[in-house]
């Protein structure tokens, strides 16, 4: 595990350069337990987490899960050999095919920028426009068209082919899923 004084010093040092981060994927609900036995053994590993409100039968409670369920994040120089997927909890590192590939430091950091702010944060689908999407509730449950942007809210697009005609309607991200 890093310090604050250690990254403090590698920031002043050019030379010292820190490794890259690396999504690990974790078993089923093992993303805690995956990042402590990380940490254990020496690795700095990041768990974004987020505070979700759960309904159990007659009461509600808060809890904190993992904003990025099924992954953590861990600095890990693949030029040294790893234990990474030895460790428990831990399925394997991410990447093509057999070839773990590095997320970036800006990537990571706006993600703690974001969970640090204090502003309400949680998981959402990624979605690109232009993307074939089918509303999953609401009153629009099964419909399927192309996901739209305009100025900052996302609209579904419906096209009827034969008339070279389509309509938008606006619709909330948390009610839609990729095709």
């Amino acid at each position: 595990m890093i310090t604050l004084r250690q990254q403090n010093e590698s920031a002043e040092c050019p030379e010292v350069a820190l490794a890259p981060w690396y999504a690990i994927r974790t078993k089923s609900n093992c993303e805690k337990m995956a990042a402590l036995s990380l940490e254990n053994k020496g690795y700095e590993q990041y768990l974004p987490l987020y505070r979700k409100r759960r309904q159990q039968s007659q009461r509600a409670s808060e809890i904190e899960a993992p904003m990025f369920p099924g992954y953590v994040f861990c600095r890990v120089d693949l030029s040294i050999p790893s234990r990474i997927v030895t460790t428990p909890g831990v399925v394997a590192i991410v990447g093509f095919g057999s070839n773990p590939m590095p997320i970036s430091d800006a990537e990571i950091s706006a993600v703690k920028r974001v969970l640090y702010s204090g502003l309400a944060a949680e998981p959402c689908p990624f979605l690109l426009e232009g993307q074939r999407i089918r509303v999953v509730c609401g009153a629009l449950s099964g419909v399927e068209g192309i996901l739209i942007k305009k100025k900052s809210e996302f609209r579904l697009l419906v096209s009827v082919t034969m008339l070279q005609r389509s309509i938008s309607v606006e619709i909330d991200r948390e009610y839609i899923t990729g095709v």
